[in-house]
């Protein structure tokens, strides 16, 4: 195995890096001000001036669209490909990622947030060239948003074969009705189309019923029902919303691949997409360990440092540690998807998903309590990156689930085979 960036991707990766600690980190606190008062103002669901003017300068730099995959060329040219040539490997690409999982507004800045960025590689990898024309130039452009609609609130989501929402096809339309919900993004205003996970055909094998429909926002019958707080937090200027389909009608050009690959595709989409959330909350641990040193460095109590009262020294190794073993997992991950295929990196994919949400939130809470009462206020961003971690152990899958694949994999190692005298 070998983990070592191109070259390319190196001075990618210290070129992003530099402009979040001098372009991005210092206007934190500046955006969550205006955000605020946006809110007061009833206007939060728009993005503001300063996330505009942050965008524009990561793209004068290059530092545009990164997280588009090798081997997209074909697909786009060169029109939209970061300077330098050709999309990045999932090896090649992870530490970037973690390096924009330090800021809530990095992802944004650079145009690699969730879900666009997993959306845009659907439409690379399986959308037709009118439906790439159509969608995907806009997107890489950053002049319109996406949504996925996949989770719905009247069944048990993790199963994804029990999904109710229809996608049923007449002729050259199909119609869609349901309710979806935790739809990421659909509060941005910018937000035009959706990609939704629906039934097509029940009688069909359990994998090949459901289609993926690109959906425009503006079409009649879809209605954001509300958005959805995440244990209070509303995320603007995307959010998360709970959406509902009423006799809307597409064409039956807007199924992406065709009906009854929607599995197929949200398999291709998922595991790119694990190694990218995994390696921002990464960097989400390390901006809360850094933050927990300083405090545990700079605040004394009973005549003591922090750092040297309670345990605290070995808490912070034990972050330590836990950060770096869980990228490694994850490099190991993206490594056997750049070298084997998804279908190597199953299992591998699932531990890093059930390992990392969970180890960010330890380490995230370990800063906090090193904050006290400020770690639960909005003065530093720890209390949010909590709440962040502990919304990933249930996004793209819950632990258990995860962990369910694992155990599978792990037991058919031991399993007879069919033939043996074992069985």
């Amino acid at each position: 195995m070998d983990f070592s960036l191109s070259p390319r991707a190196a001075d990618l990766c210290e070129r992003v890096a530099s402009f979040i600690d001098t372009e991005i980190v210092p206007v934190e606190q500046e955006y969550e001000d205006s955000l605020a008062e946006a809110r007061v103002a009833g206007q939060q669901w728009r993005p503001l001036p300063l996330l505009h003017a942050l965008q524009a300068a990561a793209r004068e730099q290059g530092l545009w669209n990164l997280f588009l995959p090798s081997g997209c060329e074909e697909a786009l040219g060169s029109r939209y490909l970061p300077r330098g040539g050709a999309g990045l490997s999932n090896t090649d690409y992870a530490p970037i990622a973690e390096q924009t999982g330090r800021s809530f507004l990095a992802p944004m800045v650079f145009n690699c947030n969730a879900p666009d960025s997993g959306n845009m590689e659907v439409l690379i990898k399986y959308g037709s060239a009118r439906q790439r024309g159509e969608w995907l130039d806009p997107l890489l452009d950053g002049r319109i948003r996406s949504a996925f609609a996949m989770t719905e609130p009247a069944v048990a989501s993790s199963d994804a074969t029990t999904l109710e929402t229809t996608a049923t096809v007449a002729g050259d339309q199909v119609t869609v009705n349901g309710r979806k919900w935790w739809s990421t993004g659909v509060g941005h205003p910018d937000c035009e189309i959706l990609l939704v996970m629906a039934l097509t055909d029940p009688q069909a094998p359990r994998h090949a019923r459901h289609s993926m429909v690109l959906v425009p926002r503006s079409t009649a019958g879809v209605r954001v029902e509300r958005m959805l707080p995440t244990m209070g937090i509303y995320d603007e200027p995307g959010g998360h919303g709970e959406i509902s389909f009423t006799d809307v009608r597409v064409p039956l050009t807007n199924v992406i691949a065709g009906p009854g690959q929607a599995f197929a595709i949200a398999q291709g989409r998922l595991g790119p997409g694990r190694v990218h959330h995994c390696m921002r909350l990464i960097g989400l641990a390390e901006r809360a360990l850094e933050l927990g040193c300083r405090r545990a460095l700079s605040r004394s109590a009973f005549g003591k440092p922090l750092a040297d009262l309670g345990g605290n020294r070995e808490r912070i190794a034990e972050a330590r540690m836990s950060i770096d073993q869980a990228r490694l997992l994850v490099l190991h991950a993206a490594w056997l998807l750049d070298t084997r295929g998804p279908g190597a990196a199953v299992a591998e994919v699932s531990q890093i998903k059930a390992v990392v949400p969970k180890m960010a939130q330890q380490v995230i809470d370990m800063a906090i309590q090193l904050h006290g009462g400020a770690g639960l206020s909005d003065d530093f961003p720890l209390a949010a990156a909590w709440t962040h971690a502990r919304a990933l152990r249930l996004a793209d899958g819950p632990d258990e689930v995860h962990s369910g694949v694992v155990a599978s994999h792990e037991l058919g190692k031991y399993r007879p085979k069919r033939g043996t005298a074992d069985e």
